[in-house]
């Protein structure tokens, strides 16, 4: 899938050099926000969990440099009455403040909503993680909700806000 800046596909073992290199690069950039895998065997874990079928990691790359812009990820992917992923996405630092991720996220709505089929995507952000909170505005999601020490990272349990977009909204 691609749009203007953007190309987006499935994430596959090849990426593995590319993906530590952006991921190390941009530690400080993902800050308290997120802590994706800098290690080959952190790599290794996250990859099986996006072949599982429950969840699916994307690659965005830009069109012109074919680097790394980006991972989108679609995980407890749910079918029958409830149609529905979580969405979680992060951004590297090279590409910062450029509007390729918001490319991204919009490819991975399309994706989630065309080809598998969904009728909801949800993103749980933390209040404080503006930038991230304007990307999913800029989409159509809406706010549902706040939900207190949701989620764990860096050994902290953070609260977020629920966002969720339905296929017919967009």
């Amino acid at each position: 899938m691609e749009m203007s800046n953007v190309k987006l596909a499935r994430v596959t073992r090849t990426d593995i050099d590319e993906l530590l290199h952006a991921n190390q690069e941009s530690r400080d950039y993902h800050g308290r926000w997120v802590q994706p895998f800098i290690t080959a065997s952190g790599f290794e874990e996250w990859y099986s969990a996006q072949t599982t079928g429950a969840s699916v990691g994307l690659v965005a790359r830009d069109r012109e440099s074919d680097h790394i812009v980006g991972v989108t990820n679609l995980s407890q992917i749910f079918y029958k009455g409830f149609q529905n992923a979580y969405l979680s996405y992060w951004g590297m630092v090279s590409f910062a403040g450029t509007g390729r991720m918001s490319q991204a996220v919009e490819l991975t709505t399309r994706y989630a909503f065309e080809e598998l089929g969904l009728h909801r995507i949800e993103a749980n952000i933390q209040p404080e993680n503006v930038r991230s909170i304007a990307l999913v505005k800029r989409l159509g999601f809406r706010k549902e909700g706040f939900s207190p020490k949701y989620l764990q990272i860096a050994g902290v349990w953070c609260d977020h806000e629920r966002w969720a977009l339905l296929a017919d909204e967009r």
